[in-house]
């Protein structure tokens, strides 16, 4: 039987006006008091049951259906901003330093606010919905910090979605696939230690930036001679700081880079053979070396059934020449994946053309916040209609 949906309306112009007022007062990782506090008093507003401080910041609003037993199906929206000055000029613009909306968790909260006003008034559904208003999605801490409050267990969803906006899709197009959708993400962090001295006597020394530049190029072979070429793993160094005059060998230095896959078997290899090499550098170099792996997450893999009732549900809105199931994995990552590791579920992506995320002249495009709605809508509903 093919299920019926009621038409969709709501205050597209609150919607963008709500939008544009959480970008101009951003917060970065776990300092989201004030957008927290405003998604709280919307869903009270709305009577929608709900519950503050989750995993710090965190907010989750539950709505229980009318029409009897059924899933209970988990939305997400991350919150967080990132610690960037915005470069664009819109009259929403930042009005704090150091933070910007640049990855467009604005919208993505504002389009899961549209879908919960819409369900406070619309409760003719089987089972319940959760809505899960994340923080800390940027530094990859956030969903870790909800699931050690204990969020699943309290609240007990059967399958959670996700969604992101994409620079890279034209408005009016949506992408989901089943498997890995977004890579892993390390960050590495080393530590040399040497012995300094007077630049004129090296032999007297055991040189931290000599070992930086070995541990270098010796580690652009954890891609290029040990990993299967038809794999993807990216690892790149982006910063390295030592010294601070020409004519001193300094004491220390410190390098950092990205590690990426869309395999935990290879992110565990590599990570394996990033340590071998660091501990041959330490040795040939006679320095110490020590490498740690920070604010991690898992590949974004989405669950088959689960990323076909995502494109089912998105044809709906977007017609079925629009949704594209053959889209590429992206190197970016997300820490929704830690929920699609205990739960299935899929993440899915919703085109919004213009720059790219993290630019500083991004800007959330307010064109497709009705098209977020109606799909967290449709979603919702096909899982929670009863067959």
């Amino acid at each position: 039987m093919t299920k019926r949906y009621p038409e969709v309306e709501f205050d597209v112009e609150a919607l963008i006006a709500l939008r544009r007022d959480l970008h101009a007062h951003p917060e970065v990782a776990f300092n989201e008091r004030r957008t927290s506090l405003r998604v709280a008093s919307l869903l009270r507003d709305w009577g929608i049951d709900t519950w503050t401080g989750i995993g710090g910041t965190g907010v989750v609003g539950v709505i229980e259906g009318e029409s009897g037993p059924g899933r209970t199906i988990a939305l997400r929206a991350d919150m967080d901003a990132l610690p960037m000055d915005e470069g664009g000029m819109p009259e929403w613009r930042s009005t704090r330093s150091g933070a910007f909306h640049g990855c467009g968790h604005d919208g993505h909260t504002a389009m899961l606010l549209g879908a919960a006003r819409w369900f406070s008034e619309h409760r003719q559904f089987h089972g319940r919905l959760v809505l899960l208003f994340q923080p800390a999605e940027e530094n990859g801490g956030g969903a870790l910090a909800m699931l050690a409050d204990d969020v699943e267990a309290r609240f007990g969803w059967d399958e959670i979605y996700g969604l992101h906006n994409a620079p890279h899709l034209q408005p009016g197009e949506f992408g989901v696939r089943e498997g890995a959708m977004l890579a892993s993400c390390d960050d590495v962090l080393f530590d040399i230690h040497g012995v300094g001295g007077h630049g004129s006597a090296p032999e007297k020394c055991h040189d931290p930036i000599m070992a930086a530049a070995q541990l270098i190029c010796a580690l652009q072979t954890v891609v290029s001679r040990s990993v299967d070429p038809a794999a993807m793993v990216v690892l790149s160094m982006g910063s390295l700081h030592a010294g601070t005059t020409p004519n001193v060998i300094p004491a220390a230095a410190s390098l950092s880079g990205t590690l990426r896959t869309f395999d935990e078997t290879l992110r565990a290899q590599a990570k394996a053979r990033i340590e071998a090499i660091c501990a041959g550098i330490a040795v040939v170099s006679e320095c110490d070396i020590s490498v740690r792996f920070a604010n991690g997450s898992p590949a974004t893999v989405n669950h088959p059934e689960q990323a076909r009732v995502a494109a089912r549900a998105a044809e709906r809105v977007f017609g079925s020449e629009k949704v594209r199931t053959d889209i590429e994995p992206l190197n970016g990552s997300e820490d929704f994946s830690e929920f699609l590791l205990r739960k299935p579920g899929a993440y899915a992506l919703l085109g919004q053309g213009g720059v790219y995320c993290h630019h500083p002249d991004y800007d959330f495009n307010d064109d497709v916040l009705p098209l977020g709605v109606k799909y967290f809508i449709s979603l919702a509903l096909d899982r929670l209609t009863a067959e």
